[in-house]
């Protein structure tokens, strides 16, 4: 189970985050209750609607897809081209490959605190892609991860190939 400890420290890619990226997590992190992570209840959309577009929820479901969106935000489906919704991660991810993109929820399923990637990568397409990318996990009985709200932010990279 996650510590008290570990979800009221400073996380150390805070400060460096950009205002966004430390809202939600201002957000989530007022939202957690004993130590524990917040219920999908507990997020309101109404308390951070300039956020809204940037954001993800994704179920974790007990079959081989194993992390399925539930919610995705219209900047996300911008980028994307697509909207995942009803998807697998596993299918429909955005990174440099699909484990990379698993591990990232396997690691906030199991640790039960937020993750938090800010790689530049080469996508699938041959770009390269500065993403900045929290993960918040949400448990509904406070002893597992059910679900995990995802922010990204994204910036330009100039950053050629070869």
């Amino acid at each position: 189970m996650v510590s008290v400890e570990s979800i009221n420290r400073e996380p150390d890619w805070l400060p460096g985050a950009g205002p966004r990226l430390r809202e939600i997590y201002a957000y989530w992190l007022a939202r957690c209750r004993d130590g524990r992570p917040p219920r999908r209840a507990d997020i309101d959309p109404l308390d951070i609607p300039r956020l809204l577009s940037r954001l993800i929820i994704v179920d974790l479901v007990p079959d081989e897809r194993r992390f399925v969106y539930r919610l995705v935000g219209t900047k996300e489906v911008e980028v994307r081209g697509f909207d995942p919704t009803g998807k697998s991660v596993g299918e429909d991810f955005i990174g440099p490959s699909r484990e990379d993109a698993l591990s990232w929820y396997e690691r906030t399923v199991r640790t039960m605190t937020p993750q938090f990637d800010a790689r530049p990568y080469l996508s699938t397409n041959c770009k390269w892609i500065n993403d900045a990318t929290l993960f918040l996990p949400l448990s509904d009985d406070g002893e597992s991860v059910n679900r995990v709200l995802v922010f990204t932010e994204s910036t330009p990279n100039t950053r050629r190939r070869g």
